[in-house]
């Protein structure tokens, strides 16, 4: 069959006949269509064989008492800025931002991981003279100052947090300031609740 399309020749080939092939003439098998010819019968072993390894976070001997979805920023100086004395809000990270409560020495700390890599953004214990400062312009964020260790060193940070909506905010500040209240009956040498 032939074609005509705005003076082109072109040939009509069935559906099952690919570009540089002859069709297939009837009762004729191409090798294609033998499964069995089709089944590899390789085996492959891998180059490296790795051992799988125990990963510990520190979080074993703790309990989550609070745990919610947020963003975490950074009042610090950028790359660009080093030395320079000038700061900015720098966003940290995504994740959730846990109360971990100790289960032998009952010691409370935050602790918040980057949502995908999992790596610590904010690491400080709960201190009792830490103020909750709301966020101008916003019902759903604070600001508090902590020497924290996310890095490896104790650096006094200041941080800012926000929660998708004003009520998420106003539960952090409930479960941060409870957690306050446990470590000052702790500081003071009272046994917690049982």
């Amino acid at each position: 069959e032939i074609l005509r399309v705005t003076g082109v020749q072109t040939c009509a080939l069935p559906i099952s006949t690919k570009f540089g092939e002859s069709p297939k003439k009837e009762g004729e098998k191409v090798d294609g269509e033998n499964p069995e010819a089709q089944e590899s019968t390789a085996e492959f072993t891998p180059v490296v064989q790795l051992d799988e390894v125990e990963v510990k976070t520190h979080e074993e001997d703790e309990e989550v008492t609070f745990k919610m979805r947020s963003k975490l920023f950074r009042f610090t100086e950028t790359l660009l800025n080093k030395g320079s004395g000038k700061k900015e809000w720098i966003e940290r990270g995504v994740g959730e931002v846990k109360l971990l409560k100790h289960r032998e020495n009952s010691m409370i700390r935050v602790l918040m991981r980057q949502e995908k890599t999992m790596k610590i953004i904010m690491n400080h214990v709960v201190d009792p003279r830490i103020a909750l400062e709301p966020n101008v312009g916003s019902d759903r964020s604070w600001v508090w100052s902590a020497f924290d260790f996310s890095d490896g060193d104790l650096v006094e940070e200041t941080f800012a947090i926000r929660f998708g909506n004003a009520e998420n905010a106003t539960k952090f500040k409930d479960a941060f300031a409870a957690a306050q209240k446990e470590m000052v009956a702790l500081k003071a040498g009272e046994d917690g609740p049982a």
